[in-house]
């Protein structure tokens, strides 16, 4: 348990030690599969939030469903147990408890939050990994290995007031690696937006948006990694700057929580700092999707033949077909590329044809807030 994910700064406290475990069972970097999907899909308020906000967090059976579809991680046996009750260990258990009980954590007596780690034999004793990585105001985490005695373990597990929740998972064969897609579900980025904008507890609202632009712009990040190794290409630089643009916005968030906390004004520009993000998410993330989407289309083969980025190694295509799939996403996207971008060179990747799209349409909004202005 000693090998933790590389991009653990990527992956929220429940994921990170999925992705520690589906590592070990299927390899270094079986964990990046979990950015396979970007979501927005804000769900209702959970049970007794002080908040009543809608919320971005997945929750545990999300995180357990994602494990089961993309990491090979089927749940063999899932158990909550009551406050004050034993945990037999007995193979690699999934716990997920109360951060403000566990001692190795920066949370642990100041913040209740959901948290995760995997605890297994080791000798006469057991081994407590925690792959969770961040930087908290009250002090960092960090990747760890813990030694405990069965009877520390057993005091730990008997002190959480609220008890816990184990799941033992059975690793199966893994599935052909997704193809990256951006799903954004029936919300819209506006009536989540208004409903912290607009909340009457300013402290309450805000510390509540930290959290959520914190797990938002994680996501982006380990999906963007995701898209780029699944096309064997860096980062492009319009992904760069869309995520530079997210650390920003949860820098702004944090910065107005804090300010409020200590009774200052809350700082102004943030919502539409957001506002701004969430719709950079498209050109950032979705154009990719399309782009394989239309490639396909004008190749006629499935997209599922599309095993690699790069266009020339399918006979399907030509010059005839390169034109028609550029003059295919101008249309779609109601956009006109720039006559210096097109040569061939950039028009046989999808990645590269991607780059276009979100260039184009980054012109295009550029002039027409000149235009406004």
């Amino acid at each position: 348990m000693s090998d933790f994910p590389v991009h653990a700064d990527r992956l929220d406290c429940l994921q990170a030690n999925l992705a520690l475990l589906a590592d070990r069972y299927h390899g270094a970097g079986t964990h990046l599969r979990l950015g396979a999907a970007l979501r927005f899909a804000p769900r209702p308020a959970p049970e007794g939030s002080p908040t009543g906000l809608a919320t971005v967090e997945p929750t545990l059976d999300q995180h357990l469903d994602d494990a089961a579809e993309l990491l090979g991680l089927a749940v063999a046996e899932r158990r909550r147990h009551a406050p004050g009750s034993p945990v037999e260990v007995d193979a690699p258990l999934y716990v997920v408890a109360d951060a403000y009980h566990l001692p190795w954590v920066p949370y642990h007596g100041t913040k209740h939050v959901e948290h995760s780690f995997l605890v297994e034999p080791d000798g006469d004793g057991l081994a407590i990994g925690d792959a969770y990585h961040n930087d908290t105001q009250w002090g960092p985490a960090r990747p760890l290995r813990l030694g405990y005695s069965r009877t520390e373990f057993a005091a730990l597990i008997a002190a959480l007031p609220e008890g816990a929740e184990s799941v033992r998972f059975a690793p199966r064969a893994l599935a052909t690696p997704p193809e990256p897609r951006y799903a954004p579900g029936p919300v819209t980025a506006t009536e989540y937006l208004r409903g912290y904008a607009e909340h009457p507890d300013r402290r309450a609202a805000l510390e509540a948006f930290t959290l959520e632009t914190w797990l938002l712009a994680r996501s982006r990040r380990l999906h963007a990694l995701y898209a780029a190794e699944r096309a064997g290409e860096p980062l492009g630089e319009d992904v760069r700057l869309h995520l530079g643009a997210w650390d920003a916005l949860v820098e702004h968030a944090y910065l107005a929580f804090r300010r409020v906390d200590r009774g200052r004004a809350e700082p102004g520009g943030l919502w539409e700092r957001a506002a701004q993000a969430l719709h950079a998410d498209t050109a950032a993330f979705a154009v990719r999707g399309a782009v394989r989407a239309t490639v396909s289309s004008v190749l006629g083969i499935a997209e599922e033949a599309l095993e690699t980025d790069v266009l020339t190694v399918h006979p399907e295509f030509n010059s005839l077909r390169m034109v028609e799939i550029v003059e295919t996403l101008e249309d779609r996207f109601a956009v006109e590329f720039e006559p210096a971008d097109l040569v061939p060179e950039n028009l046989q990747h999808i990645e590269s044809l991607s780059a276009l799209v979100r260039r184009a349409l980054g012109d295009a909004k550029n002039d027409l807030t000149t235009k406004r202005n």
